[in-house]
């Protein structure tokens, strides 16, 4: 599988919405001692400069052009800090208003090719785990190690909920199931590179595993090369 040396690895984690991608994405990097990149921030952080620059979602041509000009930047410390033109967005991109916004907003073939380009960027600086939609077959295609993690709708939704709940948010999980639903149908219907496993992935169904395990059987496949 591996063709580089531990410390310059490549693995692509994709999947659907709660499928538990970037907690584990996080521990696989930890694990490994890798640099974790977490596009699906970068994408709020787009979608969130757009509600908050009262741009209409529906306006591709007017979010594209916001893309371009917006910065945004990961902080690879331990606090993860997400900064979008330099102001702390890492709580604000987890509100539902991002969350029903944001599959609209990545379905953009300009703000993707953004974003793509950036993402590329972060991986030439040395190994990486990155977590997303279409890493695997579209950002990192040449990545030493591809999965592809699933899991059940009632489980997904589940895990969202809880995920939100925990950071103070009053949702209903039926809120949080049919914002799911939804964002399914855009990421697997969009034009441009919809959510599918790249042929090579490693396809692990999560549903009513614990994280621990889901990590250990990745360390394990990243190691066996």
């Amino acid at each position: 599988m591996a063709h580089r040396k531990q410390h310059d690895l490549q693995i692509a984690i994709d999947g659907p919405a709660g499928a538990g991608k970037s907690t584990v994405a996080k521990l696989v990097a930890k694990g490994l001692n890798l640099f974790y990149v977490d596009t699906g921030a970068m994408y709020r952080a787009i979608a969130y400069k757009a509600l908050s620059s009262r741009i209409p979602i529906n306006d591709e041509e007017q979010v594209s052009q916001i893309a371009q000009r917006t910065e945004v930047m990961l902080d690879h410390s331990d606090e993860r800090l997400v900064w979008c033109d330099g102001q702390n967005v890492t709580q604000a991109i987890r509100n539902p208003e991002v969350s029903r916004a944001v599959a609209t907003v990545a379905a953009y073939a300009k703000v993707r090719e953004r974003l793509v380009e950036l993402q590329r960027v972060e991986a030439a600086r040395g190994g990486v785990v990155m977590d997303g939609r279409d890493i695997g077959t579209h950002v990192l295609p040449e990545a030493d190690l591809k999965i592809f993690l699933t899991a059940s709708a009632d489980e997904r939704a589940r895990r969202r909920w809880i995920e939100l709940r925990n950071s103070g948010r009053n949702v209903s999980i039926e809120e949080v199931a049919q914002d799911m639903e939804r964002r399914d149908r855009q990421d697997m219907e969009r034009e441009v590179s919809p959510l599918e496993p790249a042929r090579d992935a490693k396809i692990l169904d999560t549903t009513g595993l614990k994280v621990e395990d889901i990590v250990t059987e990745i360390l394990r496949l990243a190691q066996e090369g």
